[in-house]
């Protein structure tokens, strides 16, 4: 975790070169608002869920897959964010001590190395969201199809590698032109 004292390079690249603005279409506002339109329909389905079973003994029925499945997709949908705005965890004992001068180096090279994780968990996702739609997956009661979801989740994925890489080389790219 970062320390509250640290002089290390802000690990905050994106803010300057994708910065928010008040334009309806930037990437930005619409993974909040869809992530806020999911949570959102998370809990109300959670609170008519719980109403119904403790007051009236008579449960939202599919309650629990549709939970399932809102939840999966929020989480995904989450990936691409994070990697946009550069937040994620980290934790770093040894890397905040490198030279000033390293510091994009290293979290340039720390971007290609987690965008070619999140690619090949992406592709597994993929490929596995097929073997289900292969078979006609589908969840219990309410017989929900499950792969869309999994191409859902792998999209983003997918988003969140081009991310992971693109945020740090372009804030490099960018310390480079403003040394010279």
């Amino acid at each position: 975790m970062k320390p509250a004292t640290s002089t290390h390079v802000s690990e905050e690249p994106a803010e300057d070169l994708l910065p928010a603005s008040r334009n309806p279409f930037d990437l930005r506002m619409i993974l909040a608002v869809l992530g806020g339109v999911l949570l959102m329909v998370l809990m109300g389905l959670t609170v008519v869920d719980v109403i119904g079973r403790y007051l009236f003994n008579s449960p939202l029925q599919g309650a629990t897959e549709l939970t399932e499945l809102l939840l999966a997709a929020t989480i995904f949908l989450g990936l691409p964010a994070v990697s946009l705005a550069n937040d994620h965890v980290t934790v770093d004992l040894l890397t905040d001590r490198l030279p000033f001068r390293l510091q994009p180096w290293r979290l340039a090279l720390t971007g290609i190395f987690s965008a070619v994780i999140l690619a090949i968990v992406a592709w597994r996702i993929w490929i596995y969201a097929g073997q289900i739609g292969g078979y006609g997956g589908v969840t219990t009661s309410l017989r929900i199809p499950i792969a869309p979801l999994g191409y859902f989740c792998a999209v983003c994925t997918a988003a969140g590698a081009l991310l992971s890489v693109a945020v740090p080389l372009l804030d490099l790219v960018r310390r480079l032109k403003n040394r010279t």
